[in-house]
């Protein structure tokens, strides 16, 4: 009878998924009020999902590419979980001297292939030893993903979070110069490419370019012309801008 239950719940556990769509964020202009929102660190570094299943470890890009081999202190870490199966959501970040998080120093780290000392700063989980976590409630799924990061290996950090009193945990970030925030319907299930559910409030005015093209210089002027730069658009697909800048 015993051997009859245990496989009857191997049969109904649910499968590790091989990649989800990440959520994403909303940029707005005032932070949410209420106890229905939790508010996070915004962390500047790279969007990563990181997938587990039996002691093999993949890491995936916001849009899907597979940077396992880029981060092998990370994917040890993972391997070192107390878990046999996992899907985690979190943002790859090196940390200035100041503790800030700097999304140059992981693209240097990245492109160098030193990535050693990079931070793993997890605030998600999607699936964890055959239970499906996307439709339960995000505070629920981060309740359980501190648990599961309490002993955790030193590149692996829980993001930890604050309940209500968005306007207060907005200014103390600003004052210690972070980038912002991010504020999150605590009730809500894990929606693959929302942005209304997780908003971001900035301190800091400022946007992010890919350098796709330059010209020579001409005159006086040393080194280069002008840049050519383009940005990703709410959908992700990258967008020329209209001019060059010089």
């Amino acid at each position: 009878m015993a051997r009859s239950v245990a496989r009857r719940g191997r049969t109904h556990a649910a499968a590790v998924p091989e990649s989800v769509r990440p959520q994403l964020t909303q940029l707005v202009d005032a932070v949410p009020e209420g106890d229905q929102w939790l508010h996070e660190i915004k962390y500047d570094g790279y969007r990563m999902h990181a997938r587990l299943d039996s002691g093999a470890v993949k890491l995936l890009t916001r849009t899907g590419l597979d940077w396992t081999h880029k981060y092998p202190s990370i994917v040890k870490a993972m391997a070192a979980l107390d878990a046999r199966q996992a899907y985690l959501d979190g943002e790859l970040c090196g940390l200035g001297p100041d503790g800030i998080t700097s999304f140059s120093i992981v693209q240097l780290a990245s492109d160098s292939g030193n990535a050693a000392a990079l931070v793993f700063f997890l605030f998600n989980v999607l699936h964890l030893d055959g239970e499906d976590f996307r439709q339960r409630p995000l505070i629920e799924r981060k309740d359980r993903l501190a648990v599961l990061l309490a002993n955790a290996p030193s590149p692996l950090h829980y993001s930890d979070h604050q309940l209500g009193h968005g306007r207060a945990f907005f200014e103390k970030a600003c004052a210690m110069s972070l980038e912002g925030i991010v504020s999150k319907r605590t009730d809500a299930v894990y929606a693959p490419g929302n942005r209304g559910l997780w908003l971001k409030v900035k301190c800091l005015d400022r946007e992010e370019f890919v350098v796709v093209g330059w010209t020579d210089p001409e005159g006086s002027r040393p080194y280069l012309g002008a840049l050519l730069l383009a940005y990703y658009d709410p959908d992700g697909k990258r967008q020329l801008t209209p001019r060059l800048r010089p």
